[in-house]
């Protein structure tokens, strides 16, 4: 999947993704089809990239004076979800720009390869005060570099 990812490239499989994070789904998931509902899959990629952030990156969500606005989401969906799963939601950096940061994100069924969806999540750093773009924080962009896939962009 590129930035431009056109609907016809084949979905990266697990491996593809140097972070992964475990997430319960949840009774309230569902919906009335018995499956994950498909906005909760958006919810599963900001989850997987703030979890990253706020542990690995130290950011601050209340008082830091750097924050990252989501500017762009997709998702594809290959596979249904459902309550009860843990379903593992794999992370890799596409773009480490001076004050974006382009997520490719791959949700998986436990112990599969090929994701039931993937996705594109966009960063853009602003003061929080102000909310005029400023670069990647250090620590946030040291968090961040060991996750940026060469030739994903």
């Amino acid at each position: 999947m590129s930035n431009s990812a056109p609907a016809d490239d084949p979905p990266l499989a697990r491996a593809a993704y140097p972070h992964i994070l475990a997430i319960p789904t949840r009774w309230m998931d569902n919906d009335s089809y018995g499956h994950v509902n498909n906005v909760t899959y958006y919810s599963y990629f900001d989850t997987a990239v703030n979890e990253h952030l706020i542990r690995a990156g130290g950011l601050d969500i209340r008082a830091g004076p750097a924050v990252g606005l989501v500017v762009e989401t997709r998702c594809r969906f290959h596979q249904s979800l459902t309550f009860p799963e843990i379903v593992d939601v794999g992370l890799r950096v596409a773009r480490l720009g001076t004050s974006a940061v382009t997520y490719h994100i791959g949700i998986f069924h436990r112990g599969d390869d090929a994701p039931a969806a993937t996705g594109l999540f966009v960063h853009v750093w602003v003061d929080r005060a102000t909310q005029r773009p400023l670069p990647v924080p250090p620590r946030i962009r040291a968090a961040l570099a060991p996750l940026v896939v060469e030739g994903a962009a």
